[in-house]
Protein backbone atom coordinates (compact mmCIF):
# COMPACT_ATOMS: atom_id res chain seq x y z
CA UNK A 1 0.00 0.00 0.00
CA UNK A 2 2.82 2.55 0.95
CA UNK A 3 4.33 1.86 -2.69
CA UNK A 4 0.80 3.51 -4.28
CA UNK A 5 1.70 6.79 -2.48
CA UNK A 6 5.29 7.11 -1.74
CA UNK A 7 7.26 8.44 -4.68
CA UNK A 8 10.86 7.05 -5.59
CA UNK A 9 12.71 10.52 -5.10
CA UNK A 10 11.76 10.28 -1.20
CA UNK A 11 12.93 6.45 -0.50
CA UNK A 12 16.08 6.83 -3.07
CA UNK A 13 17.22 9.70 -0.34
CA UNK A 14 17.46 7.11 2.19
CA UNK A 15 18.56 4.40 0.43
CA UNK A 16 22.54 3.33 1.47
CA UNK A 17 23.95 4.45 -2.04
CA UNK A 18 22.37 7.75 -1.56
CA UNK A 19 24.20 8.26 2.07
CA UNK A 20 27.34 7.73 0.24
CA UNK A 21 26.56 10.30 -2.31
CA UNK A 22 25.76 12.87 0.45
CA UNK A 23 29.25 11.82 1.95
CA UNK A 24 30.55 12.69 -1.53
CA UNK A 25 29.68 15.55 -1.62
CA UNK A 26 30.85 16.84 1.95
CA UNK A 27 34.15 15.58 1.21
CA UNK A 28 33.91 17.26 -2.79
CA UNK A 29 33.04 20.80 -0.40
CA UNK A 30 35.89 20.44 1.63
CA UNK A 31 38.17 20.08 -0.94
CA UNK A 32 37.11 22.72 -2.43
CA UNK A 33 37.55 25.06 0.50
CA UNK A 34 40.54 23.67 0.94
CA UNK A 35 41.49 24.82 -2.91
CA UNK A 36 40.11 28.37 -1.46
CA UNK A 37 42.50 28.71 0.98
CA UNK A 38 45.17 27.41 -1.30
CA UNK A 39 45.61 23.71 0.23
CA UNK A 40 45.00 21.69 -2.41
CA UNK A 41 46.12 23.03 -5.73
CA UNK A 42 43.58 23.61 -8.84
CA UNK A 43 45.19 20.72 -10.85
CA UNK A 44 44.49 18.17 -7.69
CA UNK A 45 41.27 19.66 -7.49
CA UNK A 46 40.41 18.91 -11.22
CA UNK A 47 41.37 15.32 -10.50
CA UNK A 48 39.75 14.72 -7.90
CA UNK A 49 36.35 15.95 -8.72
CA UNK A 50 36.73 14.27 -12.04
CA UNK A 51 37.85 10.87 -10.32
CA UNK A 52 35.87 10.82 -7.05
CA UNK A 53 33.03 8.46 -7.03
CA UNK A 54 32.61 4.81 -5.01
CA UNK A 55 30.87 1.49 -5.79
CA UNK A 56 28.50 0.30 -2.95
CA UNK A 57 29.56 -3.71 -3.45
CA UNK A 58 33.48 -2.47 -2.82
CA UNK A 59 31.83 -0.31 0.13
CA UNK A 60 30.59 -3.75 1.35
CA UNK A 61 33.49 -5.91 0.79
CA UNK A 62 35.54 -3.54 3.00
CA UNK A 63 33.01 -2.40 5.41
CA UNK A 64 33.04 -7.00 6.43
CA UNK A 65 36.89 -6.40 6.98
CA UNK A 66 37.55 -2.77 8.36
CA UNK A 67 33.77 -2.56 10.49
CA UNK A 68 33.15 1.11 9.78
CA UNK A 69 31.29 2.30 7.00
CA UNK A 70 32.96 5.79 6.60
CA UNK A 71 36.68 4.15 6.43
CA UNK A 72 35.39 1.24 3.92
CA UNK A 73 33.63 4.62 1.86
CA UNK A 74 36.96 6.34 1.79
CA UNK A 75 39.04 3.89 0.99
CA UNK A 76 36.45 2.98 -1.68
CA UNK A 77 36.91 6.75 -2.76
CA UNK A 78 40.69 6.84 -2.54
CA UNK A 79 40.69 3.58 -5.25
CA UNK A 80 39.34 5.70 -7.46
CA UNK A 81 41.32 8.85 -6.77
CA UNK A 82 44.18 7.52 -7.10
CA UNK A 83 47.72 7.61 -4.67
CA UNK A 84 48.43 11.08 -6.25
CA UNK A 85 45.76 13.05 -4.67
CA UNK A 86 43.87 10.57 -1.94
CA UNK A 87 45.60 12.17 0.85
CA UNK A 88 44.48 15.51 0.28
CA UNK A 89 40.35 13.93 0.57
CA UNK A 90 39.21 14.06 4.49
CA UNK A 91 42.23 16.50 5.82
CA UNK A 92 42.08 17.23 9.21
CA UNK A 93 38.22 15.50 9.46
CA UNK A 94 36.63 12.76 11.78
CA UNK A 95 34.19 10.57 10.74
CA UNK A 96 31.45 12.64 12.69
CA UNK A 97 31.95 15.64 10.34
CA UNK A 98 31.08 13.99 7.39
CA UNK A 99 28.13 12.28 8.73
CA UNK A 100 26.81 14.64 10.54
CA UNK A 101 27.16 17.41 7.46
CA UNK A 102 25.54 14.73 5.27
CA UNK A 103 22.76 13.89 7.61
CA UNK A 104 21.86 17.49 7.55
CA UNK A 105 21.41 17.80 3.88
CA UNK A 106 19.97 14.16 3.84
CA UNK A 107 17.35 15.69 6.15
CA UNK A 108 16.82 18.83 4.26
CA UNK A 109 16.07 17.32 1.03
CA UNK A 110 13.51 14.97 2.51
CA UNK A 111 11.58 18.06 4.17
CA UNK A 112 11.72 19.29 0.47
CA UNK A 113 9.22 16.80 -0.43
CA UNK A 114 7.34 16.97 2.86
CA UNK A 115 6.24 20.51 1.78
CA UNK A 116 5.41 19.90 -1.71
CA UNK A 117 2.98 17.42 -0.09
CA UNK A 118 2.05 19.67 2.76
CA UNK A 119 1.31 22.83 0.52
CA UNK A 120 -1.35 20.40 -1.48
CA UNK A 121 -3.20 19.38 1.68
CA UNK A 122 -3.27 22.79 2.87
CA UNK A 123 -4.76 24.08 -0.57
CA UNK A 124 -6.89 20.97 -1.02
CA UNK A 125 -7.97 21.93 3.03
CA UNK A 126 -8.74 25.12 2.02
CA UNK A 127 -11.07 24.63 -1.07
CA UNK A 128 -13.04 22.08 1.08
CA UNK A 129 -13.21 25.09 4.13
CA UNK A 130 -14.56 27.48 1.57
CA UNK A 131 -16.69 24.79 -0.22
CA UNK A 132 -18.64 24.12 2.77
CA UNK A 133 -18.37 27.43 4.92
CA UNK A 134 -22.44 27.64 5.00
CA UNK A 135 -22.97 24.01 5.42
CA UNK A 136 -25.05 23.88 8.72
CA UNK A 137 -23.57 20.51 10.75
CA UNK A 138 -23.85 19.19 14.22
CA UNK A 139 -21.65 20.42 16.45
CA UNK A 140 -20.04 17.79 19.61
CA UNK A 141 -18.84 17.62 22.70
CA UNK A 142 -17.72 14.50 24.56
CA UNK A 143 -19.32 13.05 21.18
CA UNK A 144 -22.49 14.29 21.82
CA UNK A 145 -24.88 16.87 19.80
CA UNK A 146 -23.89 20.25 21.41
CA UNK A 147 -24.48 23.26 18.83
CA UNK A 148 -24.58 24.30 15.35
CA UNK A 149 -21.76 24.85 13.27
CA UNK A 150 -20.27 24.09 9.66
CA UNK A 151 -18.49 21.65 7.96
CA UNK A 152 -16.65 24.56 6.42
CA UNK A 153 -15.48 25.34 9.92
CA UNK A 154 -14.11 21.72 10.94
CA UNK A 155 -11.89 21.93 7.64
CA UNK A 156 -10.83 25.87 8.86
CA UNK A 157 -9.70 24.58 12.37
CA UNK A 158 -7.38 21.53 10.19
CA UNK A 159 -6.51 24.44 8.35
CA UNK A 160 -4.98 26.24 11.48
CA UNK A 161 -3.51 22.83 12.57
CA UNK A 162 -1.51 22.42 8.67
CA UNK A 163 -0.45 26.01 8.93
CA UNK A 164 1.59 25.77 12.22
CA UNK A 165 2.71 22.07 11.13
CA UNK A 166 4.25 24.03 8.54
CA UNK A 167 5.40 26.57 10.63
CA UNK A 168 7.19 23.78 12.95
CA UNK A 169 9.02 22.22 10.12
CA UNK A 170 10.11 25.00 9.04
CA UNK A 171 11.56 25.92 12.15
CA UNK A 172 12.85 22.57 12.42
CA UNK A 173 14.16 22.55 9.20
CA UNK A 174 16.61 25.97 9.65
CA UNK A 175 17.32 24.29 12.81
CA UNK A 176 18.94 20.75 11.63
CA UNK A 177 20.45 23.07 8.32
CA UNK A 178 23.70 22.99 10.19
CA UNK A 179 27.60 21.44 9.63
CA UNK A 180 30.67 20.88 11.55
CA UNK A 181 33.93 20.07 10.33
CA UNK A 182 35.47 20.42 13.59
CA UNK A 183 37.75 17.47 14.28
CA UNK A 184 37.66 14.97 16.84
CA UNK A 185 36.30 17.02 19.82
CA UNK A 186 35.28 19.60 18.17
CA UNK A 187 38.16 22.15 18.57
CA UNK A 188 39.33 22.29 14.83
CA UNK A 189 42.54 20.47 15.94
CA UNK A 190 43.67 19.71 12.56
CA UNK A 191 41.59 22.01 10.54
CA UNK A 192 41.15 25.63 10.35
CA UNK A 193 37.73 27.09 10.96
CA UNK A 194 37.41 28.40 7.74
CA UNK A 195 37.14 25.39 6.23
CA UNK A 196 34.11 24.81 8.44
CA UNK A 197 32.94 28.26 7.09
CA UNK A 198 33.35 27.73 3.54
CA UNK A 199 32.43 24.37 2.98
CA UNK A 200 29.12 24.98 4.61
CA UNK A 201 28.64 28.13 2.45
CA UNK A 202 29.13 25.41 -0.52
CA UNK A 203 26.46 23.21 0.74
CA UNK A 204 24.29 26.01 1.91
CA UNK A 205 24.42 25.05 5.48
CA UNK A 206 25.02 27.27 8.63
CA UNK A 207 28.17 26.25 10.38
CA UNK A 208 27.26 24.94 14.13
CA UNK A 209 28.38 27.41 16.54
CA UNK A 210 29.86 24.62 18.58
CA UNK A 211 30.06 20.55 18.05
CA UNK A 212 31.53 18.23 20.13
CA UNK A 213 32.37 15.42 17.49
CA UNK A 214 28.78 15.15 16.70
CA UNK A 215 26.54 18.18 16.09
CA UNK A 216 23.54 17.87 19.35
CA UNK A 217 21.06 15.34 19.04
CA UNK A 218 18.48 18.34 20.01
CA UNK A 219 18.24 19.49 16.70
CA UNK A 220 17.67 15.95 15.19
CA UNK A 221 14.81 15.72 18.20
CA UNK A 222 13.36 18.71 17.18
CA UNK A 223 13.00 17.44 13.30
CA UNK A 224 11.36 14.20 14.42
CA UNK A 225 9.25 16.34 17.18
CA UNK A 226 8.17 17.92 14.20
CA UNK A 227 7.32 15.18 11.87
CA UNK A 228 5.54 13.27 14.84
CA UNK A 229 3.08 16.49 15.70
CA UNK A 230 2.31 16.70 11.26
CA UNK A 231 1.21 12.98 11.48
CA UNK A 232 -0.77 13.46 14.60
CA UNK A 233 -2.61 16.08 12.62
CA UNK A 234 -3.25 13.94 10.12
CA UNK A 235 -4.52 11.66 13.29
CA UNK A 236 -6.80 14.25 14.78
CA UNK A 237 -8.74 14.81 11.39
CA UNK A 238 -8.74 11.51 9.89
CA UNK A 239 -10.51 10.03 13.29
CA UNK A 240 -13.16 12.95 13.04
CA UNK A 241 -14.16 11.94 9.61
CA UNK A 242 -13.95 7.86 11.05
CA UNK A 243 -16.61 9.19 13.40
CA UNK A 244 -18.86 10.88 11.22
CA UNK A 245 -18.87 7.77 9.03
CA UNK A 246 -20.46 5.48 11.81
CA UNK A 247 -23.65 4.24 10.85
CA UNK A 248 -25.21 6.38 13.53
CA UNK A 249 -23.98 9.90 12.39
CA UNK A 250 -23.43 9.07 8.66
CA UNK A 251 -22.40 12.61 7.65
CA UNK A 252 -19.90 11.70 5.46
CA UNK A 253 -17.58 8.87 4.11
CA UNK A 254 -14.50 7.98 2.86
CA UNK A 255 -14.28 7.74 -1.46
CA UNK A 256 -15.72 4.37 -2.45
CA UNK A 257 -14.06 3.57 -5.93
CA UNK A 258 -15.96 1.02 -8.55
CA UNK A 259 -15.16 -2.21 -7.80
CA UNK A 260 -13.97 -1.57 -4.04
CA UNK A 261 -15.12 -4.15 -1.37
CA UNK A 262 -15.29 -3.25 2.00
CA UNK A 263 -15.47 -6.94 3.94
CA UNK A 264 -15.20 -10.14 2.69
CA UNK A 265 -17.54 -11.93 4.89
CA UNK A 266 -20.25 -8.46 4.56
CA UNK A 267 -20.79 -7.49 1.41
CA UNK A 268 -23.34 -4.40 2.65
CA UNK A 269 -19.64 -2.53 4.21
CA UNK A 270 -18.16 0.69 3.47
CA UNK A 271 -14.92 1.10 6.01
CA UNK A 272 -12.99 4.24 6.88
CA UNK A 273 -9.48 2.15 5.80
CA UNK A 274 -7.74 5.36 4.89
CA UNK A 275 -8.94 7.04 8.12
CA UNK A 276 -7.81 4.05 10.42
CA UNK A 277 -4.63 3.54 8.59
CA UNK A 278 -3.46 6.76 8.82
CA UNK A 279 -4.12 6.72 12.60
CA UNK A 280 -2.47 4.04 12.99
CA UNK A 281 0.58 5.26 11.61
CA UNK A 282 0.64 8.21 13.15
CA UNK A 283 1.55 6.07 16.53
CA UNK A 284 4.48 4.56 14.68
CA UNK A 285 5.95 8.45 13.59
CA UNK A 286 4.95 9.59 17.34
CA UNK A 287 7.30 6.02 18.84
CA UNK A 288 10.11 7.19 16.74
CA UNK A 289 9.82 10.69 18.04
CA UNK A 290 9.62 9.20 21.70
CA UNK A 291 13.04 7.62 20.55
CA UNK A 292 15.08 11.10 19.44
CA UNK A 293 14.51 11.91 22.95
CA UNK A 294 16.52 9.53 24.51
CA UNK A 295 19.56 10.61 21.93
CA UNK A 296 20.36 13.66 23.04
CA UNK A 297 22.46 12.78 26.02
CA UNK A 298 25.86 10.94 25.10
CA UNK A 299 28.60 10.05 26.63
CA UNK A 300 30.85 12.98 27.14
CA UNK A 301 31.93 14.53 23.75
CA UNK A 302 30.46 11.58 21.56
CA UNK A 303 29.71 8.19 21.60
CA UNK A 304 27.21 5.95 18.80
CA UNK A 305 24.13 5.26 20.57
CA UNK A 306 22.10 7.42 18.65
CA UNK A 307 23.80 6.45 15.52
CA UNK A 308 21.46 2.82 15.44
CA UNK A 309 18.30 4.56 16.23
CA UNK A 310 18.35 7.38 13.86
CA UNK A 311 19.38 4.85 10.57
CA UNK A 312 16.02 3.70 11.51
CA UNK A 313 13.37 6.27 13.11
CA UNK A 314 14.77 8.90 10.33
CA UNK A 315 14.48 7.04 6.86
CA UNK A 316 11.09 5.64 7.87
CA UNK A 317 8.93 8.96 9.67
CA UNK A 318 10.08 10.85 6.87
CA UNK A 319 8.58 8.19 4.31
CA UNK A 320 5.53 7.40 6.17
CA UNK A 321 4.73 11.28 6.95
CA UNK A 322 5.50 11.63 2.94
CA UNK A 323 3.26 9.07 2.73
CA UNK A 324 0.78 10.06 5.24
CA UNK A 325 0.19 13.45 4.10
CA UNK A 326 -0.45 12.33 0.03
CA UNK A 327 -2.92 9.39 1.46
CA UNK A 328 -4.34 12.11 3.79
CA UNK A 329 -4.62 14.46 0.85
CA UNK A 330 -6.74 11.84 -1.33
CA UNK A 331 -8.86 11.53 1.12
CA UNK A 332 -9.72 14.55 1.50
CA UNK A 333 -10.62 15.25 -2.03
CA UNK A 334 -12.69 12.31 -2.65
CA UNK A 335 -14.73 12.35 -0.16
CA UNK A 336 -18.86 12.65 0.34
CA UNK A 337 -20.50 14.84 2.19
CA UNK A 338 -23.92 13.49 3.10
CA UNK A 339 -25.50 17.11 3.78
CA UNK A 340 -29.00 15.92 4.17
CA UNK A 341 -27.97 13.66 6.92
CA UNK A 342 -26.31 16.71 8.28
CA UNK A 343 -29.51 18.64 8.71
CA UNK A 344 -31.61 15.56 10.21
CA UNK A 345 -29.16 15.05 12.80
CA UNK A 346 -29.30 19.09 13.72
CA UNK A 347 -33.15 18.41 14.05
CA UNK A 348 -32.76 15.26 16.48
CA UNK A 349 -35.48 15.06 18.84
CA UNK A 350 -37.25 18.39 17.71
CA UNK A 351 -33.81 20.32 17.99
CA UNK A 352 -32.93 19.55 20.87
CA UNK A 353 -29.84 21.02 20.38
CA UNK A 354 -31.12 24.80 20.73
CA UNK A 355 -31.13 24.29 24.27
CA UNK A 356 -29.50 26.94 25.32
CA UNK A 357 -31.25 29.52 23.14
CA UNK A 358 -34.40 28.36 25.09
CA UNK A 359 -32.62 28.92 28.30
CA UNK A 360 -31.56 32.30 27.51
CA UNK A 361 -35.24 33.53 26.46
CA UNK A 362 -36.63 31.61 29.46
CA UNK A 363 -34.29 33.80 31.10
CA UNK A 364 -35.53 37.06 28.90
CA UNK A 365 -38.86 36.28 30.43
CA UNK A 366 -37.85 37.28 33.98
CA UNK A 367 -36.82 33.47 35.27
CA UNK A 368 -33.95 32.74 37.27
CA UNK A 369 -31.52 30.68 35.75
CA UNK A 370 -31.85 28.07 37.81
CA UNK A 371 -35.33 27.75 37.29
CA UNK A 372 -34.97 28.29 33.19
CA UNK A 373 -32.19 25.42 33.20
CA UNK A 374 -34.43 22.97 35.52
CA UNK A 375 -37.29 23.40 32.63
CA UNK A 376 -35.14 22.87 29.76
CA UNK A 377 -33.65 20.55 31.22
CA UNK A 378 -36.53 18.35 31.97
CA UNK A 379 -38.14 18.91 28.43
CA UNK A 380 -34.78 17.93 26.90
CA UNK A 381 -35.23 14.55 28.71
CA UNK A 382 -38.30 13.82 28.05
CA UNK A 383 -38.04 14.91 24.26
CA UNK A 384 -34.53 12.44 24.46
CA UNK A 385 -35.87 9.88 26.66
CA UNK A 386 -39.35 9.46 24.58
CA UNK A 387 -37.94 10.18 21.64
CA UNK A 388 -40.34 13.11 21.57
CA UNK A 389 -40.22 16.67 19.78
CA UNK A 390 -37.99 19.38 22.08
CA UNK A 391 -39.60 22.22 19.91
CA UNK A 392 -43.13 21.00 20.95
CA UNK A 393 -42.65 20.12 24.85
CA UNK A 394 -41.25 24.04 24.35
CA UNK A 395 -44.12 25.51 23.11
CA UNK A 396 -45.57 25.37 26.57
CA UNK A 397 -43.23 27.61 27.65
CA UNK A 398 -42.59 30.01 25.07
CA UNK A 399 -44.54 32.37 22.45
CA UNK A 400 -44.49 31.53 18.19
CA UNK A 401 -42.31 34.47 17.96
CA UNK A 402 -39.84 33.21 20.92
CA UNK A 403 -39.45 29.72 19.30
CA UNK A 404 -38.94 31.12 16.14
CA UNK A 405 -35.89 33.14 17.41
CA UNK A 406 -34.28 30.60 19.59
CA UNK A 407 -34.85 27.47 16.53
CA UNK A 408 -33.27 30.01 14.18
CA UNK A 409 -30.68 28.30 12.94
CA UNK A 410 -28.65 31.04 11.20
CA UNK A 411 -28.02 33.09 15.07
CA UNK A 412 -25.98 30.43 15.51
CA UNK A 413 -23.51 30.97 12.35
CA UNK A 414 -23.71 34.64 12.45
CA UNK A 415 -19.96 35.33 13.06
CA UNK A 416 -18.80 32.64 10.88
CA UNK A 417 -17.83 34.77 8.46
CA UNK A 418 -15.52 36.83 11.07
CA UNK A 419 -13.61 33.37 11.83
CA UNK A 420 -12.70 33.16 8.11
CA UNK A 421 -11.84 36.44 7.55
CA UNK A 422 -8.86 35.37 9.91
CA UNK A 423 -7.91 33.54 7.18
CA UNK A 424 -8.17 35.75 4.16
CA UNK A 425 -10.72 32.65 3.27
CA UNK A 426 -14.07 35.10 2.36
Amino acid sequence: MIERYTTEEMKKIWELESKFKYFLKVELAVCRAYNKLGKIPNAALTEIEQRANFDLKRIEELEAEVHHDVIAFLTCVNEYVGPEYSHYIHMGLTSSDVIDTAFALQIRDSATLIFNELTKTIETTKELAKKYKNTPCLGRSHGIGAEVITFGFKFLNLLDMLERAEKRLKDALDEISVGMLSGPCGTYSNIDTEIEELTCKYLDLKPAKISTQVISRDRHCYVLHALALTASVIESFSLELRHLQRWEVAEVEEGFSKGQKGSSAMPHKKNPISGENLCGLARVVKSNAIATLDNIALWHERDISHSSVERVVFPDSFILVHYMLKRFEKLLANLNVKEANMIENIEKYGGIIYSQGALLALCNKGLTREEAYKIVQREAFEAYNNKKNFRDNMAKHLTKDELCEVFNQEKYLNNIGKIYERFKLN
